[in-house]
């Protein structure tokens, strides 16, 4: 049985690629770290964590979408982020938002074209290249555009932005 659940959980995942890379970056500005609130704790990912995380999206995504705007997070918002986690078995929302950063880092390093789990670096340089031959884009927006992506580039894996998912 476990044979046939896998490739419906890996078709799953890559159909929802664009709405969890979405909903974790967006989970990460609520969260509320102490040391860098880019940083991840990077941790193992087991079968049930994902699972856990991908029942609780609807629940969370309704929260985040109702909560108020600011630097802080809403204490109310937070209170039911924590439900919510506790409800689909994690610890706590720190524990939700962990697995949630790592969901991001693993989907930043796969690449868009061939859906194939190839490093965010590869990704990255990919994405460089396509940007600097890329001859409809203004010269002043590619060379910011450059400068984004390099300096994502020399960043440490855990600070790295997921990239853009394309519909593609």
């Amino acid at each position: 049985m476990r044979v046939t659940i896998r490739p419906f959980v890996m078709a799953l995942s890559m159909a929802l690629t664009a709405p969890l890379t979405f909903a974790a970056l967006s989970q990460n500005v609520l969260a509320q770290e102490a040391a860098s609130p880019d940083e991840v704790k990077q941790i193992a990912l087991t079968d049930t964590q994902i699972d856990a995380f991908l029942a609780a999206q609807k629940d969370v995504e309704a929260i985040v979408a109702k909560a108020p705007e600011g630097d802080k997070p809403d204490p109310k918002v937070m209170e039911q982020l924590e439900a919510v986690a506790k409800k689909y078995k994690f610890a706590n929302y720190a524990e939700y938002d962990d697995v949630a950063g790592n969901i991001s880092l693993v989907m930043s390093g796969i690449d868009p074209d061939t859906k194939k789990y190839v490093g965010a670096e590869a990704v990255i340089k990919k994405e460089i290249a396509s940007v600097e031959n890329d001859k409809t884009v203004a010269p002043n927006d590619k060379k910011e555009q450059l400068e984004e992506l390099r300096a994502e580039l020399k960043s440490p894996p855990c600070r790295r932005k997921s990239p853009p998912i394309s519909s593609s």
